[in-house]
């Protein structure tokens, strides 16, 4: 396979795997990229099963501008997938994803929801940001998420799923797994409290002071 080794393959594999073990996608649903190189990344295949993701259905394409590099079909949401590269320099993996609690949060209409019911919420994720329904596959849609993930972790698609990103493969799973706890707790919880307002501030100023002092 042009450009990628047989040992970043792997890796990519089996994180795929990993998120569908791990409960965030479910069949065909669901795709993940990885800029493996300054100027490569691999994209899941059109259609593909994460949960059984084989080397035939990795597609490897050139970062600036999409050009496939083995002749094979990538996920028709390649577009936002490698716009988020682009303009993310922080960030080397995207995962679209749809796990059922934060799926059934996503398809209400609650733009104002606090999500900050559990720790991890605001020093991992912050603030995520909501997105309007678009046609999948749609410019419009990969315009509208890649400018929502500017200056946000994690976005909610409307009555389509999430996106989230990281520097590595476990930052993205866990972020993409502590928001579906989170949207778990708010569906199941018909009481709950969410952290207090100085407290979720502090989190994030603390996960912006980790962040700044990585680059």
């Amino acid at each position: 396979m042009p450009d990628i080794t047989p040992e970043e393959l792997q890796t990519f594999i089996t994180a795929c795997h990993q998120a569908a073990r791990y409960d965030l996608l479910r069949y065909s649903s669901g795709n993940m990229s990885w800029r493996f190189r300054e100027d490569r990344a691999a994209v899941t295949a059109s259609s593909s099963w994460l949960g059984e993701l084989t080397a035939e259905q990795v597609v490897i394409c050139k970062l600036d501008d999409g050009t496939i590099l083995n002749n094979k079909k990538p996920s028709i949401e390649t577009k936002f997938h490698l716009g988020i590269l682009r303009h993310r320099p922080d960030a080397n993996v995207v995962l679209h994803f749809q796990s059922p609690y934060a799926t059934a949060v996503a398809c209400g209409n609650p733009a104002d929801t606090n999500f900050d019911v559990i720790i991890e919420i605001p020093f991992y994720i912050g603030t995520p940001a909501w997105v309007d329904y678009h046609q999948p596959g749609s410019a419009e849609l990969a315009e509208a998420v890649i400018d929502s993930l500017r200056d946000h972790d994690l976005a909610l698609l409307r009555n389509h799923g999430m996106v989230t990103l990281g520097k590595d493969f476990p930052d993205t799973l866990q972020r993409a797994g502590f928001f579906e706890l989170a949207c778990q707790i708010l569906l199941t919880q018909p009481r709950l409290s969410p952290l207090p307002l100085d407290q979720a501030d502090h989190l994030r100023a603390l996960a912006q002071q980790k962040k700044s002092s990585n680059i």
